[in-house]
């Protein structure tokens, strides 16, 4: 009895610790409910590049109905995350706060994604498409890896994935798109099934 307490209490001690250093509100559900948004996002786009016809658009007035979708996109999964975290804070009984963990978290985060922001803006203000796709893939794989470490550790394996992903993108310049979908879409609902299943029932 004495060696299963004790056991026990290790345990507990080690829970403590992780909640205590990790952001441990993240929900599998906003990670499907993302993919599904950019699935749809990339087949409103393919829609407008594309056409009715499937014949390459080169119109460069489609450039800001893209970058807005974009945006919109970004908007949207950002508040269904910040919705989601809520909800699964209240469901704890514990309060959505930004302590030391959760600044962390978002600060290894966004850095990557925040640079590889500007490099893509600078694509797109050069005319330089090509590598768009591969380069969000590789600097949002780079953002999951680098933010694993205050949250779940498993986020780092979908990290992986999203940077292999881009890479193989910087060498297959006629799918931009699919390689876009596959990452952002694809990836993401698995992710958030995997998800609901290791951690759906834990509180």
């Amino acid at each position: 009895m004495n060696n299963k307490e004790a056991l026990n209490t290790l345990k507990n001690i080690r829970e403590m610790m992780e909640k205590s250093s990790r952001f441990l509100m993240l929900s599998g559900t906003s990670a499907i409910l993302i993919g599904i948004y950019a699935c749809i996002a990339a087949t409103l786009a393919a829609t407008m590049i594309y056409g009715d016809h499937g014949i390459l658009a080169t119109d460069f007035r489609l450039l800001p109905a893209l970058v807005g979708l974009a945006i919109l996109l970004i908007v949207l999964s950002l508040a269904t995350a910040a919705m989601m975290s809520a909800r699964k804070a209240k469901r704890m009984n514990q309060r959505l706060v930004f302590d030391r963990t959760a600044r962390r978290f978002l600060w290894n985060f966004f850095l990557p994604l925040v640079a590889g922001g500007i490099l893509c803006l600078s694509c797109l203000l050069q005319g330089q498409f090509g590598q768009l796709s591969a380069f969000m893939l590789i600097f949002y794989g780079i953002a999951l890896i680098n933010s694993s470490a205050y949250t779940y550790s498993t986020s780092r394996y979908l990290g992986y994935a999203e940077l292999l992903l881009g890479l193989a993108d910087c060498f297959v310049s006629a799918h931009p798109l699919l390689f876009w979908t596959i990452g952002f879409g694809l990836f993401h609902i698995l992710y958030g099934i995997f998800f609901q299943l290791k951690y759906g029932k834990q509180k």
